[in-house]
């Protein structure tokens, strides 16, 4: 918790999600490179101008993804994007490149100068839309040795969504979240089968009582249910209903953001 505190300052954190438009290279580019980082710039003023805590980026628009193995052209754009976003606001930032590529999300968090990552398949191995994801502490918290970046916090997901978790039907929730823990996570993301789906309470109860590392919610967050969330994990990570309609790939709306850390400082009050 010390490590997570030096950086956030304080638990009940809320991150708010920069979704970047499809970068070069993906199906779905269309934009230039300025239009790319003008509007990651944009959402990111929105975000510090409406009191967010801290900030993730994610290239969420690349579908569909690659496994782990992505171009230089992401994490090129995705480094200089992180660094501008820093620089302009000036709070915590963490970066996700999907999919599963955690040691490219190291090295671009380390070029940026962010302060955490999002990892998939940190422990055991799961399907994922892309295919096998296997687990990656080991070989990923050596390369955070080897370039001296371990400043940079990894948040590793358990259980991910959108993943299938058959092979380890015998392992419970509950023994990934230990089992993350002991192999050096920084943080337990706990989310619901999918993006916008809200993650478990009882599960979210269940590790914060076990383990001795923060515990984030990584999906599901809304206006309504956010009193159910907020005292009971260190920080919350909120995309879909900060978006028009709430959904994911739609433009950022500056009054959901408003009223919804308007209600945060109430609640932490």
């Amino acid at each position: 918790m010390e490590k997570f505190l030096k950086i956030f300052k304080r638990p009940q954190v809320i991150i708010g999600m920069i979704h970047l438009k499809a970068l070069p290279g993906t199906p779905g580019y269309q934009y230039n490179d300025d239009e790319i980082i003008e509007n990651a710039l944009k959402e990111a003023q929105l975000y510090k101008d409406a009191g967010i805590d801290a900030l993730a980026i994610e290239n969420m628009h690349d579908v569909p993804y690659l496994k782990s193995n992505i171009g230089h052209e992401i994490s090129s754009m995705m480094t200089v994007i992180g660094h501008e976003i820093k620089v302009l606001t000036e709070i915590p930032c963490g970066i996700q490149v999907l999919s599963s590529a955690n040691k490219a999300a190291l090295a671009v968090a380390k070029s940026a100068k962010l302060d955490f990552i999002r990892a998939e398949g940190f422990v055991y191995g799961h399907l994922a839309d892309e295919g096998y994801i296997d687990a990656c502490a080991g070989d990923l918290l050596r390369y955070r040795k080897q370039i001296n970046a371990e400043t940079i916090l990894v948040f590793t997901d358990i259980k991910k969504k959108h993943s299938s978790h058959a092979l380890t039907a015998d392992v419970s929730l509950l023994e990934t979240a230990k089992t993350a823990e002991y192999f050096r996570s920084d943080g337990l993301i706990i989310t619901g089968s999918s993006t916008g789906e809200a993650a478990n309470i009882d599960e979210i109860n269940l590790v914060k009582a076990a383990c001795d590392i923060p515990v984030l919610v990584g999906s599901g967050i809304t206006y309504d249910n956010l009193e159910q969330y907020l005292m009971r994990a260190d920080a919350l990570i909120v995309g879909s209903y900060f978006k028009e309609n709430g959904h994911w790939a739609n433009a950022l709306e500056y009054h959901r953001i408003v009223k919804f850390m308007e209600k945060v400082k109430r609640l932490r009050d």
